[in-house]
């Protein structure tokens, strides 16, 4: 092969590669992430994710994307979100707790949402049944709201003197502490204490100086 005529086709070669490696990202399935609150606070949970997908054979940036959409403990900003992810558009959604699943669900109808909530998804109206969710919800059930009752329990235990037990909530999320408070209640009327519902405030977060 002549000098010219090998040149040329390195050259052509070299010019291929990118548009190669372009078609095969744009072939490799979006994951859109939607989290109310911040990347540092879940990162523990993104590297059992990320894990998880790497042993279903999903290595991300490899052969599968993912898009974060993160609240920063704003919950309101949610729903803006999650149409985001929808124009993106995104193959599936993972949507964490109650407040980004109402987001998800609201967003789209069409697009498979895996969520991951603390309370019983049939009465929160994610899924039709545990058998069969039906729609295009369908996740997991942590029992954070049912686990109350024997938090209660196991202070109980720790403290028997104790005939008042506070019980420390967050009003943004009513979705996950009414139905926990409706059990820790419950389960302190049997043991014959009072329990009471006490509301943080919180600290307004400073904002970073704007950047002109």
């Amino acid at each position: 092969m002549k000098r010219r005529e090998f040149i040329s086709l390195i050259g052509g070669a070299a010019i291929g590669w990118p548009r190669v490696a372009y078609t095969q990202q744009l072939a490799s399935p979006v994951i859109g992430f939607l989290d109310p609150r911040t990347p540092e606070v879940v990162a523990a949970r993104l590297r059992g994710f990320r894990q998880g997908l790497k042993e279903s054979g999903y290595v991300e940036g490899e052969n599968v994307a993912i898009v974060y959409r993160w609240a920063e403990d704003r919950i309101d900003r949610l729903p803006a979100l999650a149409f985001d992810l929808v124009r993106s558009p995104v193959a599936v959604i993972v949507a964490s707790g109650p407040s980004s699943s109402f987001a998800a669900k609201a967003a789209t109808t069409t697009i498979p949402i895996v969520f991951l909530v603390g309370n019983d998804p049939v009465q929160l109206g994610l899924a039709t049944s545990l058998s069969r969710p039906g729609g295009n919800m369908t996740g997991i059930n942590i029992f954070n709201s049912e686990l109350g009752a024997k938090r209660l329990e196991l202070v109980r235990d720790l403290l028997p003197g104790a005939a008042r037990i506070a019980v420390l909530v967050n009003p943004a999320d009513a979705t996950l502490t009414e139905p926990e408070l409706k059990q820790v209640t419950a389960a302190a009327r049997a043991m014959g204490c009072k329990s009471r519902s006490t509301t943080p405030t919180l600290a307004p977060r400073s904002m970073p100086p704007s950047k002109r």
